[in-house]
Order: structure tokens, then C-alpha cells, then sequence
């Protein structure tokens, strides 16, 4: 099967790292075969170098928030020039649209810092602290036309403390985001696994 995965990022990059560490560990099954970023001075693009992989600048065009179609077609272009199978978004500051999720159906994954439906977008920490929750966490979930709302593959749970600021609680979110998006990555490419209507359910090939 093809294992072949591609990680869009936009920022520090600390989830691509630990997606490395745990491919160089032989925790995760991927291939990681290129690393793309939407910033030319992403601190991604140096990680993925520094591990010898292939890392790009594509630029994501006029708009802030999202890829124009023609923008986001040669994003496409590129993955398939690199035979990628999966898509791993990792703080990739766009939202996707049609054309990268009809070239890649329920092949985009995300990972999000809270426990969704919970707190889609931008600040969830912040959010989360403002309501009050008693415990907020991570979510991995395929990516569809909505924000933060493709059917959850997985999720982890971390306790708000009462001193909690947004900073403490996203560092402490982060360690099990680095932890369950392999998690995430290998069910996928295992296969082991089928979609009825937004749930996905393990399954035993």
C-alpha cells in the first residue's frame, strides 16, 4: 500500500517534528515524502531539510484565509508529482477547498486543539478557558468543506487547571497532539477502518 504522506504547515512545525521523530523511531508506518508551507520563512521548511526531506514554498495566492482554486489546483499538481497518498495538515493557516478534497477524498486529516465539536477555529484555548470547561484536548479529523468539522478519527483528553492560562493549557494539549496524530496517521494507511456517516469505526482487516 502506499504510505506516502505529505505535511502542509504554515508555522514552528512542532507537530511535523514529532511526526519525524515517530517515523524515525519506527513508531509511525508513513513515508514522509515532502513538506509543504504557504510561508517562506517557516520554521517547517528548515525541520523537514535538516531530516532530508523535501520541503517547499507554494504560494497560496492573494487571499489570507483560503487558496484560490488555481492556487490551490497546483497544490494538487505537486502531491501528485510526489505520489502522496496522505495529506497531513499541521497548523497549515488555510482552509482547504474543492479542489484538494476531490483529489484527495477522505485523505486530508487535521489536527485541532480541542476537543471538537468543541471550539472550531482560531483560539480554542482561549475559548475553552472563557466557557469555563473542565477538560478540553485534541481532535484528528478528516478534513471536509467545513471548518473543524470532518468526522473525528481520534481525540485525547487534558484536565483545564484552575491557574490554567491559554499558553500553559496548549502546551500541555500539545504533548498528546504529538502523540495521537501518529496514531491517526497509522490507522489511515493501515486501512483498518471504514466511515458510517460521520463516525469512523475500527475495524480488523
Amino acid at each position: 500500500m502506499n504510505r506516502n504522506i505529505a505535511v502542509l504547515a504554515s508555522g514552528r512545525g512542532s507537530n511535523l517534528e514529532a511526526i519525524i521523530k515517530n517515523i524515525e523511531n519506527g513508531t509511525c508506518i508513513a513515508n514522509l515524502v515532502l513538506v509543504i508551507s504557504d510561508n517562506p520563512d517557516a520554521r517547517a521548511l528548515q525541520i523537514a531539510r535538516e531530516h532530508n526531506i523535501k520541503a517547499m514554498y507554494l504560494d497560496p495566492g492573494p487571499k489570507k484565509t483560503w487558496l484560490l482554486p488555481e492556487y490551490e489546483e497546483n497544490y494538487v499538481r505537486v502531491l501528485k508529482e510526489h505520489d502522496v497518498y496522505l495529506i497531513c495538515l499541521a497548523g497549515f493557516m488555510r482552509i482547504i477547498k474543492q479542489p484538494l478534497l476531490s483529489a484527495f477524498p477522505n485523505r486530508i486529516l487535521n489536527i485541532h486543539p480541542s476537543l471538537l465539536p468543541a471550539f472550531p477555529g482560531l483560539d480554542a484555548q482561549r475559548k475553552a478557558l472563557e466557557y469555563g470547561v473542565k477538560f478540553s484536548g485534541c481532535t484528528v479529523h478528516f478534513v471536509d468543506e467545513t471548518v473543524d468539522g470532518g468526522p473525528i478519527i481520534t481525540q485525547a483528553v487534558v484536565p483545564v487547571l484552575d491557574d490554567d492560562t491559554p499558553e500553559t493549557l496548549a502546551e500541555r494539549i500539545l504533548k498528546e497532539e504529538h502523540r495521537i496524530y501518529t496514531e491517526a496517521i497509522n490507522l489511515v494507511l493501515s486501512g483498518k477502518y471504514h466511515i458510517t456517516g460521520r463516525r469512523v469505526i475500527r475495524t480488523e482487516l
